[in-house]
């Protein structure tokens, strides 16, 4: 098992939670949370340990997040797309085309780099590198889900390009 089937099982990535998940406002609204999530981490600062008490909140809310919307039979919308796209990657990857592996691959460059300069933010409690960091891992995932709709636009049934 790969580390992204490993990922989504531990998430419980059902067909049903993968096809509430494919919701548009599933998808805009996991993005909302970072910086809560952000805001929680950098609390220690203000509130000690007290912050793990608000790290668990948004942590709670990004488990629940894929459940609580309704449900996408056919995706139409960009993000329901890609979220569609996400679920060929993580369950059928021998399906993905060989140059969408290799954009996959570029794009994890800029999304692997804001990650490391986010985690060093919030480390040293430094704005720049916090900021920084978080603007390259959204704009990352945002490349990455229109990558993501693209492969699925392109793998879809024929029947179902109609």
């Amino acid at each position: 098992m790969g580390a992204t089937q490993t990922i989504t099982s531990a998430f419980g990535m059902t067909d049903e939670v993968w096809r509430r998940h494919s919701h548009p406002w599933s998808v805009y609204t996991r993005f909302a949370a970072i910086p809560p999530l952000i805001a929680a981490i950098w609390s220690r600062a203000w509130i000690g340990w007290w912050a793990l008490a608000a790290v668990a909140v948004v942590m709670v809310w990004l488990w629940l997040n894929p459940r609580v919307f309704p449900p996408v039979t056919t995706p139409v919308a960009w993000a329901s797309k890609g979220v569609a796209g996400e679920r060929i990657w993580a369950n059928e990857r021998d399906r993905v085309p060989a140059h969408h592996r290799k954009a996959f691959r570029l794009i994890a460059v800029p999304g692997t780099v804001g990650i490391a300069m986010l985690a060093w933010g919030l480390v040293r409690l430094e704005v720049w590198p916090t900021c920084t960091g978080a603007a390259l891992m959204v704009l990352a995932q945002l490349w990455r889900i229109d990558r993501l709709s693209l492969m699925y636009d392109e793998l879809r049934e024929p029947a179902e390009q109609g």
